[in-house]
């Protein structure tokens, strides 16, 4: 059996990637295809030595840095990859992958992250978040994300069967594109994140800074209780918000590396999450830790956080709420043992999510067998 994976675009290693290393080590040998690559050598491990193929927008003028100002023609160049050869096409997507072209005697299965939000129902914050609210550029902004809503539900039809991450995310590719996805959530590497022993008194938060983390929020919490400690970690375009919201009680490390980040989650008082995600790998790597964590409780976070067990959960996007979580995580705690905490993460493990694939896609393949497939 020929197969081919399809990921949108291969520049960082995030928990979209980490699911793509499974389908890796699933289908080793597996044609790997991305609209670019610009991964860092430090960072390409995973792949296993494979060198994706590209699409035209890896040639195209500043794609390295500006890769998402081409999404305008993503849709084109996702198209142009030839799927014709093969029996399984896997498309790992969460803006365009899903969007490749296959033909009747072809498997396609699409893992979904996420649907394209910033074309659908975070719309209005995309725009805000890029001052792009009013005037000529709003204007073109808001026709070319209406493309690509029309083509995002059309090619909503070429997938045969959907896995989405997240029972958040199937029930938002039921209201985008009225199908159906079974739910098999993203793996956490359980032999990497292990318990330490002794918490230490400070607070952790950690991601991509970017704004709809909202880490920016978590520092103003945390520097309006200045006998509670909180160490920030991350990079990106939310920086200088942070630092500015950052009183002396926040430590702002910035980037760090895979083994500094894990022993900062396994020393924390608790992991603190405010942003609304459509699963979220990290509050999950931080309860493998026995951290545990304190989210807000909408997305991902509701799937798995157990309130007073393995965290607490806060209802909206506020200073206010945040600080009340703290207090309440203080004087309360968790109910979770060590024991129970690395009990609760079992069903996220590697192995799990292997099972559930194979056994997904082989469901699939008995729905649509016909005379042109190939299954061995």
């Amino acid at each position: 059996m020929k197969v081919a994976i399809v990921h949108d675009w291969l520049v960082v290693n995030g928990g979209a990637e980490k699911v793509l290393s499974e389908l890796i080590e699933i289908y080793p040998s597996a044609d790997l295809f991305s609209t670019v690559f610009f991964l860092d050598e430090k960072d390409r491990g995973f792949l296993k030595g494979i060198t994706p193929r590209t699409t035209f927008i890896q040639r195209l003028p500043n794609a390295r840095r500006g890769y998402r100002n081409y999404i305008a023609l993503m849709p084109i160049a996702i198209e142009q990859l030839d799927m014709s050869g093969y029996d399984l096409v896997i498309s790992s997507s969460y803006a365009v992958a899903k969007g490749v072209i296959t033909g009747p005697n072809q498997l396609h299965v699409s893992y979904v992250h996420s649907s394209a939000r910033y074309a659908w129902d975070l719309q209005s914050s995309y725009l805000r978040e890029a001052n792009l609210e009013r005037g000529i550029r709003s204007a073109l902004a808001r026709w070319m994300l209406h493309k690509f809503r029309i083509w995002d539900v059309r090619t909503a039809h070429g997938v045969d069967h959907y896995i989405a991450n997240s029972k958040f995310v199937a029930r938002r590719l039921k209201k985008t594109y009225g199908v159906s996805a079974e739910v098999i959530h993203p793996p956490v590497d359980l032999a990497k994140f292990t318990p330490l022993g002794q918490k230490e008194k400070f607070y952790l938060a950690a991601s991509r800074l970017v704004p709809y983390k909202r880490i920016p929020l978590i520092a103003e919490a945390f520097s309006s209780m200045p006998d509670r400690q909180l160490v920030i970690i991350g990079d990106g375009p939310d920086m200088d918000a942070v630092r500015a919201k950052s009183q002396g009680n926040v430590r702002v490390l910035g980037y760090q590396p895979d083994d500094v980040l894990r022993d900062f989650m396994r020393k924390a008082k608790a992991f603190v999450f405010a942003a609304e995600e459509d699963f979220g790998i990290m509050p999950l790597e931080a309860q493998a830790c026995a951290t545990p964590v304190i989210a807000y409780g909408r997305g991902g976070a509701l799937e798995t956080v157990v309130a007073g067990k393995t965290g607490i959960l806060f209802p909206n996007q506020s200073v206010e709420e945040i600080r009340r979580a703290v207090e309440e995580f203080e004087h309360k705690g968790v109910s979770a043992s060590t024991e129970e905490f690395r009990q609760h993460v079992e069903r996220f493990s590697r192995a799990s999510f292997r099972e559930n694939i194979k056994a997904s896609i082989d469901r699939a393949f008995s729905l649509i067998d016909s005379p042109g497939m190939n299954r061995t």
